[in-house]
């Protein structure tokens, strides 16, 4: 471990430190707290901390390495120059790659995701957000909430210094399909970004590196060329739902952890209705 978890406070953690919760006793993170909330349930968020790490997936190689190359930060990006990866020897060598940290990327993502960086420096806005010197990258934030007395952890893209008036910005990267700025919304909701964005805020402010002022911004960049870029800001109603989400599954962790039980989605019977366009027909009948 790269650094004792000694109380509240910003600490430099590897990845692998962070997501085995280096807290004792147990802590609560933005993802853990999704998964307690509808649709998910508690029982289903106790088998995904219990259980062993989810199997990987390519896919996670193209967003560690557009993360890499934007924040400065990170494994290194190892080009695995072959026309075919599933021959034995280069999925040794892809094993070995992995084993020691790094990321191995075929031609095509490699070139990407240089390509996906170079686009992101460019933009006028998002390449400020995350310009070297102006801030640190990865950064985990250790707080215990004050209404519940749960012990709260987050893993930052960037921390950087108040901007004039003394406003905090918390950048947060995201890879998508689409940026286009109406369609961003529905990402937000689908992924539950609100609620990332209003926890990380939560756990400045409870640090006193934030207060009311402080604001997170997403940026969001398309996997495809051109790369392009949105810098968004979700809205007041965003941030409230989100703050709201937050404090309800603060409140149900700490009412599973103090009762030791994770019910799943109903102990009762549940009252299910169909869709509206299966019951159309009933429309206007007497009964």
């Amino acid at each position: 471990m790269t650094a004792a978890i000694t109380g509240p406070g910003v600490y430099t953690l590897d990845p692998a430190d962070y997501h085995a919760d280096p807290v004792p006793g147990g802590s609560l993170t933005q993802t853990g707290a999704k998964k307690l909330l509808p649709p998910s349930c508690p029982a289903l968020y106790k088998h995904w901390r219990d259980g062993p790490q989810e199997d990987h997936k390519p896919a996670w190689d193209n967003g560690k390495a557009a993360h890499k190359l934007v924040l400065g930060d990170g494994p290194e990006l190892v080009l695995v120059d072959r026309d075919r990866w599933d021959t034995k020897a280069v999925k040794e060598e892809v094993a070995e790659i992995r084993a020691r940290g790094a990321v191995p990327l075929k031609r095509e993502p490699y070139g990407a995701v240089h390509a996906m960086a170079a686009a992101l420096r460019a933009h006028p806005f998002a390449g400020r957000l995350f310009e070297p010197g102006t801030g640190r990258p990865e950064q985990t934030l250790i707080w215990q909430d004050a209404e519940t007395g749960v012990w709260c952890r987050a893993l930052l893209d960037w921390l950087r210094a108040p901007l004039p008036p003394s406003r905090l910005m918390v950048p947060d990267y995201k890879t998508c399909a689409c940026a286009a700025p109406d369609r961003v919304g529905r990402v937000i909701a689908d992924r539950g970004y609100h609620i990332q964005l209003a926890w990380y805020l939560a756990g400045l402010r409870a640090l006193g590196l934030g207060d009311e002022r402080s604001v997170g911004l997403l940026v969001m960049q398309e996997k495809t060329p051109p790369y392009l870029v949105t810098v968004v800001e979700p809205d007041r109603d965003a941030m409230r739902l989100g703050a709201i989400r937050m404090r309800e599954a603060l409140r149900l962790y700490a009412k599973c952890t103090a009762a030791g039980r994770w019910p799943g989605y109903a102990d009762d019977v549940v009252i299910a209705e169909l869709p509206p366009w299966e019951t159309r027909e009933l429309e206007g009948a007497v009964w």
